[in-house]
């Protein structure tokens, strides 16, 4: 049979044929999906290090060149030509907008910016002090109370709606998450303001709507503060069948609403393990304390004997530098000249970065900084709160987990998600 893998039972000595699939780019995959039917057994891919778990046109991971690409567009260019409301575009509608669709596209987000008062009522019955995520959650979820004509859609024009609304509101639900958490009162949007500076404003802003005034008398929000926030959430953007994007698209599987998924690829998000890394790095960072305590730490990493391990290196997928990674470096090093930024965990952080990418032990073992490790001192370098970091994230992806459920809902064929397992139980 050609463009197939044979199996063999060497219990039974009989041979079962699997049919061999080719994408356009990337690893072929085996079509297993009768497996169990032709042999009465399971495959084992603890963590599915091997496994496709759908067919997608969105994003595209080359680890070993240390590739990203949305939509066929390398992640680079979009980074330095697009803005985020672009990128939001592209990946919704496979193609980047023109002015005139870009104008458009960015005021409608703009409106649909606020949200409904009754919501507002949510936030309030979270204790002060509660995690953004947790209440960043919620809200998502809530969200299909008010807007629940979204779980039966029929054609394209509902699917925009429903996903415009949902990158609309995310920045307006982390700002709001936030000023709670802290017992802030809420700081509504400002529609004359770009889709970027409105979180800002939305986070730092005094009642009233009134801006901080710096001593010299510069804008409280300035121009490469929001070109690198933009520039976060477009790296953020998408990322392929990661821990998040595979919750969204099989709470989809169900049949559960759209917001639904997004409030479980949140959920996922926030572990240390996926979207809390960045936090994560800072604690560490703080944590070391100074210059002079880095090769200490350097030294307990490479020890195998002590559970250190440092934090923001290597990653599941890139055997090679982060492409994302190389973005935020240069980004970091253009705010520390336009911010003049010096902050000692910036010292520390290039201390370790600086020995990373020289020492054998670090180079053999492909363990390059990854996105996290430059985010979370490029976002406290933009003094973000640590417990906003995860949910940057979070409006920086929502746009990903819901292109990825409209293509899973449109996509022909799809089942409820349901792994199998090997039982040792008694």
């Amino acid at each position: 049979m050609n463009n197939s893998v044979t199996v063999i039972d060497n219990r039974t000595g009989k041979s079962y044929d699997f049919k061999i699939l080719n994408g356009t780019r990337g690893p072929s995959v085996v079509d297993i999906s009768s497996f169990y039917a032709d042999t009465g057994m399971f495959t084992f891919d603890n963590g599915y290090t091997s496994t496709a778990s759908c067919t997608s046109s969105i994003t595209f991971i080359d680890g070993a060149k240390g590739e990203l690409l949305y939509r066929g567009i390398k992640i680079e260019k979009l980074a330095e030509e697009n803005s985020y409301l672009d990128v939001c575009y592209l990946l919704l509608n496979d193609a980047l907008p023109s002015q005139e669709e870009s104008k458009k596209f960015d005021l409608e987000l703009r409106h649909r910016s606020f949200l409904h008062e009754e919501l507002l009522e949510l936030f309030k019955a979270f204790p002060s002090g509660s995690h953004p995520m947790a209440t960043l959650s919620a809200a998502a979820a809530a969200l299909s109370t008010f807007h629940f004509n979204h779980l039966d859609m029929c054609n394209e024009s509902e699917y925009q709606t429903m996903a415009r609304r949902i990158v609309a509101k995310m920045p307006t639900i982390a700002a709001f998450a936030y000023r709670h958490s802290i017992g802030a009162s809420f700081i509504q949007p400002d529609i004359t303001r770009s889709y970027t500076e409105n979180f800002l404003y939305m986070m730092r802003a005094y009642p009233g709507g009134k801006m901080h005034v710096d001593p010299d008398g510069e804008r409280s929000i300035k121009e490469i503060e929001i070109k690198a926030l933009d520039t976060i959430f477009t790296l953020h953007a998408d990322h392929e069948q990661n821990a998040s994007t595979t919750s969204v698209r099989n709470v989809a599987s169900t049949g559960a609403h759209p917001y639904v998924a997004i409030s479980a690829g949140i959920s996922a998000l926030w572990g240390r393990a996926h979207g809390g890394a960045n936090e994560s790095v800072i604690k560490q960072l703080e944590m070391i304390g100074s210059v002079e305590n880095v090769d200490a730490f350097i030294s307990r990493a490479k020890d195998p004997e002590d559970e250190f391990r440092l934090m923001g290196f290597g990653h599941r997928v890139y055997k090679n530098f982060d492409p994302r990674a190389r973005v935020l470096k240069n980004l970091q090093v253009q705010l520390q000249d336009e911010l003049h930024l010096d902050s000692n965990l910036m010292q520390i952080a290039s201390k370790i970065e600086e020995i990373a990418l020289n020492d054998e032990y670090f180079v053999s073992r492909k363990l390059y900084p990854n996105i996290d490790f430059y985010s979370g001192v490029i976002l406290t370098a933009l003094k973000i709160p640590t417990s906003m970091f995860t949910p940057i994230f979070v409006i920086g992806r929502t746009v990903g987990w819901i292109s990825q459920w409209i293509e899973f809902k449109k996509s022909k064929g799809t089942k409820i998600a349901r792994p199998r397992q090997l039982y040792l139980g008694k």
